[in-house]
């Protein structure tokens, strides 16, 4: 039995002790109000999936090249998505919180070359970058507010 509010697999994340579920946590896994949880909460499932369309469709909109058309979005804990990328000045920054909920994807580069797009969605932004293997070598591709 799941303890998700928007049907996330929770049973089957290696993360679930930690994160509780959001319907334990009354929409606050990881101890940060979740913005899918709360969407459901306001709308109703049926508004979050046409959210949750709209989302898929303002990536597809993108058109970046070699990026194959998003299907689907899944909840993801930030810890998951929160790459590391090196400015041009040699610093480095991170754009997401570890402890919130986004929705993402990976996708494999219609180029090869070894690379996969990462794709992020908050309420109120896109995020699409690159990375190798385990996300090594992070790279923003683009960060949008919605």
């Amino acid at each position: 039995m799941s303890n998700s509010i928007c049907g996330a697999k929770c049973d089957e994340c290696y993360m679930k002790e930690k994160c509780n579920g959001c319907a334990s946590t009354n929409g606050c896994p990881f101890g940060k109000q979740c913005f899918i949880a709360k969407y459901i909460s306001i709308g109703g499932m049926e508004e979050y999936l046409k959210f949750k369309s709209q989302i898929i469709s303002e990536f597809n909109d993108l058109k970046i090249p070699g990026m194959p058309e998003v299907k689907d979005l899944y909840a993801l804990n930030g810890s998951f998505v929160n790459l590391e990328y090196i400015l041009p000045n040699g610093k480095s920054v991170k754009y997401l919180d570890d402890s919130s909920i986004y929705l993402g994807n990976q996708l494999e580069c219609e180029f090869g070359e070894g690379r996969c797009f990462g794709i992020v969605a908050g309420m109120d932004f896109l995020l699409v970058c690159t990375y190798e293997e385990n996300g090594a070598n992070p790279e923003l591709v683009m960060y949008k507010k919605r």
